[in-house]
């Protein structure tokens, strides 16, 4: 039996040695042989059997270091993708997993000299997601397999297909808008710019407001306020005992309040209505190709009035968006809401009921001077949910 045979006491002695991971800087991976010290490693560069390695070698550098680098690769996505695929996991975690390996490929043989360089490769070649925190390098692997690919691409076309659908809806509604207008009446320029209409209120008493182009966002404080008063009006009514003099009081008194409301409304009713703390959703349809179409979003700041910074809820990644390509986000029933336009704009309240017939909801002032006060009729575009 030779002296360094497999079965010798020398050989197993060897083995046992070599077991687990050695140092890096004295493994060889032409020649495929970790050495377990400085000397050894010397004494195997001078061997005659890595010389003729290292003449292969120079003969076509470039192509042996891609192919290794491309065999490295391969091999940490491979991992990545059994162990890893749909989580975020630190480099540091998944390179151990890696090298727990005796034979793998070296990263001493790749074009990368550190591990932050090729996770920073992964990331600007699109492999992989990666992001740096103060506890280091985190990778997320993207799936490209046929499958995924094919979900993706069926997602964007049902994204496609409802922005179609909503334009051929927009369309339609703007031509029966045309279609109302040329239909009406020819009338002077007065009763063209604005039409008013009587409402009877419980106590016999009719009450005008202006319905026109130009003052329709004014004239929505009636809706808010009307159910109000007259429950005001029958109390009143229920209470009083005057007759005629009586009802001619409580007419001048609605009124005196009703113009009150009005006044604040015209007051506090803004072209701008974001604010920071509130959930809005993102419906730009230029963002539909990067994901964030239809997704919600908190308001962290407001640039000029009309520009939100929004950080996305799912994504965590901040947008600069138009108010234009906003809209408010209702809450469950119970839910905290901001009032964000119109009398009460900047207090919060709680969503009571929402009327999905008239697209107004129902909520009860939280805090303040008007601590309690139930607003009966708020336009879903005067409220939007707190974060």
């Amino acid at each position: 039996m030779g002296k360094n045979e497999f079965l010798t006491p020398k050989a197993i002695a060897n083995r046992i040695k070599a077991k687990g991971l050695q140092k890096l800087r004295w493994y060889c991976q032409m020649c495929q042989k970790q050495c377990r010290d400085e000397n050894g490693f010397k004494c195997h560069c001078m061997s005659e059997s890595h010389q003729r390695q290292m003449q292969i070698f120079g003969q076509n550098p470039n192509r042996i270091l891609e192919g290794y680098s491309e065999e490295f690769e391969s091999s940490f996505l491979d991992l990545m993708k059994r162990s890893h695929r749909f989580s975020r996991v630190a480099a540091t975690v998944v390179y151990n997993e890696y090298i727990h390996d005796r034979h793998h490929v070296h990263m001493n043989s790749t074009q990368w000299a550190t591990l932050t360089e090729f996770v920073k490769y992964l990331g600007r070649t699109g492999k992989c997601k990666v992001d740096e925190t103060p506890k280091g390098w985190f990778m997320t692997y993207i799936d490209r397999d046929s499958e995924t690919v094919f979900n993706e691409k069926m997602k964007n076309k049902r994204v496609r297909a409802e922005m179609a659908e909503e334009e051929k809806q927009e369309r339609e509604i703007k031509k029966q808008i045309e279609r109302a207008e040329e239909m009406l009446p020819a009338v002077d320029s007065e009763a063209e710019r604005a039409a008013v209409r009587e409402v009877d209120l419980e106590g016999g008493v009719k009450v005008g407001f202006l319905l026109a182009k130009k003052e329709r966002e004014r004239g929505r404080e009636i809706v808010v306020f009307d159910e109000e008063e007259n429950e005001r009006s029958g109390k009143g009514k229920k209470s009083s005992s005057g007759g005629e003099m009586g009802n001619g009081s409580r007419s001048a008194l609605e009124e005196l309040m009703r113009e009150e409301e009005r006044a604040k409304e015209r007051a506090n009713r803004k072209d701008y209505w974001l604010c920071e703390g509130i959930i809005v959703k993102v419906m730009s349809k230029a963002l539909a190709d990067k994901g964030y179409y239809k997704q919600k979003g908190v308001v962290r700041k407001v640039i000029d009035k009309y520009v939100g910074e929004i950080q996305m809820l799912e994504s965590k990644h901040v947008l600069r968006v138009d108010q234009e390509e906003l809209e408010t986000v209702i809450p469950q029933i119970g839910g905290l809401v901001r009032i964000v336009n119109g009398a009460y704009r900047g207090t919060n309240a709680r969503l009571l009921g929402v009327d999905t017939d008239k697209f107004c909801a129902k909520v009860q002032i939280e805090k303040g001077i008007y601590d309690g006060r139930v607003l009966k009729a708020v336009e879903y575009e005067d409220i939007s949910k707190l974060a």
